[in-house]
Parts: C-alpha cells; structure tokens; sequence
C-alpha cells in the first residue's frame, strides 16, 4: 500500500508517493504556463488539470496500490466554473494588478479593523475577493454564467471526486473566511454581493473528500478504494511537513521564495500582525493558528546572480565537473560582506507589501569578487527575515527554533549564516519538499494508517543536521544589520 502527495504549484504540479512506512517511492512533475502581461497575470485551471491527470498516470504506471491522495495548492487564485463545471475564464493569479478599485469599497464599506477581525488579513489585492467583484463589474455575462467558484485545491478534488469541500487554511485565502468561525463570512460576502453559495464547503484540514469518481478511475488506474484528501494550502502543509506543531518552533520554507511560518496559541491583540500584513490561518490542531512572514526572493535571487553574474564561475564549474555554488562558496569568507543588498527584486513582501520597491545594491568596492556579491545577497535575504522576526516579537511571537525545508535547506553555509544572523538554532530535515510530506501525512492519517499527527511525524521526518548560532559571528552581523534597517526607507524614494 501507497500514499501519494500531488503539490500544486503556480508553474507546475508534483505528485511524491510514499510506502504506508514512510518509504520514499517515485515522484513525477509536469510545468504549465503562465501569462504575465502588464495589466493582467492569468493561468488556464484546465491545463492544471490535464497536468495533475499526467503526473497521476505517470506514477500509477510504476505503483499499483495508491490508498490515496493528498492535495496541497498555492493560494488565492480561483476559479470560475459553469453548470458543466467548465472554467468560462482564465483564472487570475496573486499577483494580477486588478481589484485595486473593488479591494477600497470593501475598505470603505467594513473598515480595515472589521475586515482583519473577520478574516484575519490586511485588506490587499492579491487576495480573491477583490478579483472576483472585478469579474462581477466588469464581465457581468461571463459572471452570470457562474455556478462555483474554486481556490486550486478544491477544484481539483471536486474534479476528482465530485465533493466541493475546501480546507479552512486555504478558505483564509480567499478575504472571505471568518478564521475565527470557521465559515464563509456572511458580512463579507454581502459587502461584495457575491452569493456564499458559489463556493465549497469549509472544511478541517486534512478531511478526506471520498473515493475517485467512477468514470475516471480507469483513466487514472486508481482502484475504488483511493481516496482524495483536502490538505490546504502549501504553507501549512510545509508546515505539517516539517513537524512544526510547538508556539516556539516555526517552519524555515528555504525555497524560490523564502518564508517563516510560525504557529501561535491566541491572535495578538495589540492589531501587530495586521498592520505588518501577515495572516492569519487557522492552522491543522484546533485553536492554533499561523501566520507568513516572507520574502519573494529568496533562492530565487541566488539564481538570478548565478545565472546572469556569474558566467566565470560556470565555466570553473562545468569544467571541474562541479556545482556553480560549491565554487562560488568555497571561496566565501566566514564573516559578513559589509554589502547591503535590498532583496526586493520582485518587490516587498511582508512587512511592507509594496510592490513598488526595487532591488538594491549597497557598498560595493573593486575589492568585491562574485563570492562576496553571492554572499551579500544571501545575507541580504536573512536581514529582511531578522526584521520580520523583530516585528513578529512585538506581536507576542517569539520563535526559538527553525525547521528548515527547500532546497536552500542544501546549503550547510546558509543554514549557518541562518543561524548566526537570526540567532537561533536551525533544524535542516531529511526531505526538500516538506509540502508534498504534510500531504502524505495527513492522507496516511485519514486512510488509517497513522493514528495521529504524532505518528505520522514521528514515521516520516527525519532531522538531518542542526545549526547552532555563534554569538560573535551574530554580533558581528549585527552592526551590518543596524545600516540595513535604514536601506528600504533609503532607496524607496528612488524607485
């Protein structure tokens, strides 16, 4: 028996199939495209599909006996679909510009304290309720024609099974879910004039959704008895994934992105969290919650270095038969660069979330080589993370551990960094895709298999190496971290 984790993401699908003890099996992957334009960032919903049935056949090609599926989805984009659930329109992504207009009436309407009280957001843009009152104004026959309106996660299970149920993390992504009720917000709703009934039902993480429908079972060599279970949204299923369950210990999501994602008992009430833009999401244990600090760029600007300043360095590597990154690191110095780099080459995330702001870079001298740039750029990442960490204290959140993940997880001179800079110690795990390893975890749980969470973290993660902070090295990072506290204040007037 076999349990599978499918991850959808917003450029491609990953399914990872497990042993019912927790053996690795078989992964499989398949891309889609994305249209980013100037006024519009769209996905096709139905290419998402076509690509979950490719990766799904791919591994049952290689494992007979799935007992299940976990799905985990990004968030926020949604679907439209018809009475012959047909998507009538691509879907909008996070990062589409429209719904600024919609978004302001909902403030003006409810206020920003009744909307963060509710839905435990600081009202933006990226979320889908604003996008879905622009469809509404200014594609009203395309709108009439709605009969739901799916997140990814649910919309793949529905397809899957025929049960249109979302998980209540993913539900949060929305700015129509009452986190605290654990429904969909009726004042929300009303102030946008969209009928609740349009979406799933809400539902804990981790509820099965049932068996296969049966008129794809053949198609996708799935047996009666495989279930699909609604796991939520990516983070909280890093988060389960990294064995994060504990107020002090948070998640390190070291990806293309880089995010902390810690877990709190009670919403801070001194409005802290809200006015740094983080959310709040109900989290897998009743009662808890978590909440995204992060930046866009992450391991995504050590790639954007690696690929377009770093061409010497290649070649070095290509030739010793070695990593770009080994060179480059092996020629780093174990101290900080002086270098202040701004990371916010795809604007700011959190606190700020202003998508104005520019990357920048700070101090450099002809004395600086390509390791050194690489270096900054790396600490520059954990800076912006340190100032979320200090805003996140002044909410009552302090967080004594990080459980890292992602492929950023690799680098045992980051982890270190990580933990010199942020001054708490640093967990690496055992397995890079902690999304699709909280999937399986849970769908192990709803397929019995594992009793409990406990069971099933205890089966299935495994800690790697952990890294401890060096007060000198931290202090020392300090001093660079005091300049950089004043760098985004500094350049934003200029971009």
């Amino acid at each position: 028996m076999s349990i599978a984790g499918l991850d959808i993401g917003t450029t491609g699908c990953k399914i990872t199939v497990y042993s019912d003890e927790g053996r690795y099996l078989y992964k499989a992957y398949r891309d889609y495209p994305v249209s980013r334009y100037e006024s519009e960032h769209e996905i096709e919903a139905g290419l998402i599909f076509e690509a979950v049935k490719a990766v799904i056949c791919e591994v049952t090609a290689e494992i007979q006996d799935i007992r299940g599926i976990g799905v985990t989805s990004f968030g926020e984009t949604f679907v439209m679909l018809d009475d012959t659930d047909k998507p009538i329109r691509p879907s909008m992504l996070y990062t589409d510009p429209r719904g600024r207009v919609e978004c302001q009436k909902l403030v003006d309407e409810l206020g920003i304290d009744t909307i963060a009280r509710i839905t435990g957001l600081n009202p933006h843009t990226m979320f889908s309720l604003p996008k879905i009152m622009w469809v509404m104004e200014h594609q009203p026959e395309e709108y009439a024609r709605v009969k739901r309106i799916m997140l990814m996660e649910d919309y793949i299970v529905y397809l899957l099974t025929g049960t249109a149920q979302i998980d209540y993390s993913l539900a949060s992504r929305t700015m129509a879910f009452d986190i605290k009720e654990l429904c969909w917000s009726k004042v929300m709703l009303d102030a946008a004039k969209i009928d609740s009934g349009l979406f799933s039902r809400p539902v804990p993480t981790g509820t099965s959704a049932g068996g296969v429908r049966e008129e794809i079972q053949d198609l996708l060599s799935l047996s009666k008895e495989t279930i699909i279970v609604s796991v939520g949204h990516d983070q909280i299923a890093a988060g389960i994934g990294a064995g994060v369950f504990d107020t002090t210990v948070a998640v390190d999501g070291a990806g293309t992105v880089e995010c902390i994602t810690p877990v709190f008992d009670r919403i801070p009430e001194n409005n802290a969290l809200v006015k740094g833009n983080y959310a709040i999401v109900p989290y897998i244990i009743p009662g808890k919650y978590v909440c995204y600090a992060f930046s866009y760029t992450g391991g995504a600007l050590v790639k954007w270095f690696v690929d377009n300043l770093a061409g010497y360095e290649k070649q070095k590597a290509d030739s010793g038969h070695t990593s770009i990154y080994d060179v480059l690191e092996s020629n780093m110095k174990d101290k900080p660069t002086g270098i202040l780099v701004l990371p916010h080459f795809a604007g700011a995330a959190t606190p700020y979330m202003d998508s104005g702001s520019k990357g920048a870079i700070v101090g450099l001298t002809i004395e600086h080589n390509a390791s050194d740039l690489m270096r900054s750029m790396m600490e520059g990442v954990v800076y912006e993370m340190y100032y979320n960490m200090e805003v996140l204290r002044s909410a009552g959140i302090e967080v004594s551990m990080l459980r890292a993940t992602g492929g950023g997880a690799k680098s045992k001179l980051w982890m270190q960094m990580k933990a010199d800079i942020l001054n708490v110690p640093i967990t690496s795990l055992g397995s890079s895709e902690a999304g699709t390893t909280g999937c399986v975890m849970l769908t192990m749980i709803a397929a019995g298999i594992y009793q409990d969470i406990a069971e099933a973290a205890k089966r299935m993660i495994l800690d790697l190496e952990v890294y401890t902070p060096r007060k000198n090295q931290h202090l020392a990072y300090m001093k660079c971290y005091k300049r950089y506290k004043k760098l985004y204040k500094a350049v934003r007037p200029l971009v």
